[in-house]
């Protein structure tokens, strides 16, 4: 039976890979030694695919002849340093923008391109919040767009019915896939959003700030919220497009059945073609698409279809390389209908 996870491992995780990534600036070889040297597979990027990833690597360590080190310097973060060869696997919670193909062409990084489970992105206020269960697409736009910086200032700046408060806006970085995400699917373009907010490609710092502030709003992971469900609340989203009318919450439930929309998205991890070359990299990724149905279901993330998962084993397994995106993000694409794409390179 694989262990649990919860909020407080996931803090000790994060101390464990900052200490370990301290501990092989300071005299490990990076790569694979001779003797009784660890080989180390080194992973980084989103944070929002962290705790999947993290939960994976603790148990492949188990075996004690291989150090898995995850960093989270957000997607763009991990995605800078994947292209530039100097990490095995970017975890990313968007997929690969053209130009980080451009640039990984050039610098002769082929990569396998791999979704491994669905987030909710959640929108998120404070538990004293008393004026606000759902809100809709449009009044998000309202909020979060460029022009909205220094004119949507108040809640009642967005309807006149809300509390003349200042609003506080949390949100992720520039560097991370979730901010890429959020804005494409709620401006309806990435990364196109006021600058006026607590910005950060650390989850934590977001959900800590909500928890501080009466009149706060902002969007974070899934697995970020489920932990904090008692202290802070999830609002209901209602989307002018959706099939079926209505405010949804976010759910593992609604995930599945494609009600809760904008905001479902696929993860992924993205491998380095040369990186595969290497005994433990392959043994690695192939016990991550072989355990990740389980672990992400208990980082609070919701895995794919057995179908998805199949498929994604048979790219792994033909070494196809390239995206099914081509580099131009897609918003509520099905995860099998990206696998059935012959991926561009």
């Amino acid at each position: 039976m694989l262990p649990g996870w919860n909020a407080s491992r996931l803090t000790a995780s994060l101390a464990i890979v900052c200490l370990t990534l301290l501990s092989f600036a300071c005299g490990g070889d990076g790569g694979t030694g001779s003797g009784n040297e660890t080989t180390v597979i080194k992973v980084d990027g989103s944070s929002t695919v962290f705790p999947i990833t993290e939960a994976v690597a603790e148990e492949f360590q188990r075996s004690g002849k291989v150090k898995v080190t995850v960093g989270i310097s957000g997607t763009g973060g991990g995605f800078k340093k994947f292209v530039r060869g100097e990490i095995d696997v970017a975890d990313a919670s968007r997929p690969i923008l053209a130009e980080e193909m451009s640039q990984a062409k050039a610098n002769g990084i082929e990569f396998i391109e791999l979704p491994v489970a669905f987030d909710a992105l959640t929108v998120v206020v404070n538990n004293q919040n008393d004026w606000l269960m759902s809100i809709t697409v449009a009044d998000l736009k309202k909020i979060w767009e460029p022009g909205a910086q220094g004119k949507i200032t108040h809640w009642n700046h967005v309807r006149p019915e809300w509390p003349n408060e200042k609003i506080a806006l949390f949100g992720a970085g520039a560097d991370s896939g979730t901010f890429d995400y959020f804005t494409e699917a709620i401006v309806g373009k990435a990364k196109s959003s006021r600058g006026d907010y607590t910005a950060s490609e650390d989850d934590n710092v977001l959900v800590q700030g909500v928890e501080g502030n009466k009149y706060a709003l902002g969007y974070v992971p899934y697995a970020y919220y489920a932990p904090h469900s008692k202290r802070m609340k999830a609002l209901a989203i209602e989307w002018e497009k959706a099939k079926v009318p209505g405010a949804v919450l976010p759910s593992p439930e609604n995930v599945l059945a494609g009600t809760y929309n904008p905001l479902s998205r696929p993860l992924f991890i993205y491998v380095s073609r040369k990186s595969m070359d290497k005994p433990a990299v392959k043994e690695f990724v192939e016990f991550y698409l072989k355990n990740v149905k389980t672990l992400a279901a208990e980082v609070k993330y919701v895995p794919l279809s057995e179908t998805a998962y199949q498929m994604a084993t048979q790219r792994l397994a033909s070494m196809q390389t390239g995206s099914g995106f081509g580099g131009v993000p897609e918003v509520g694409l099905p995860v099998e209908e990206i696998l059935k794409r012959t991926p561009k390179t």
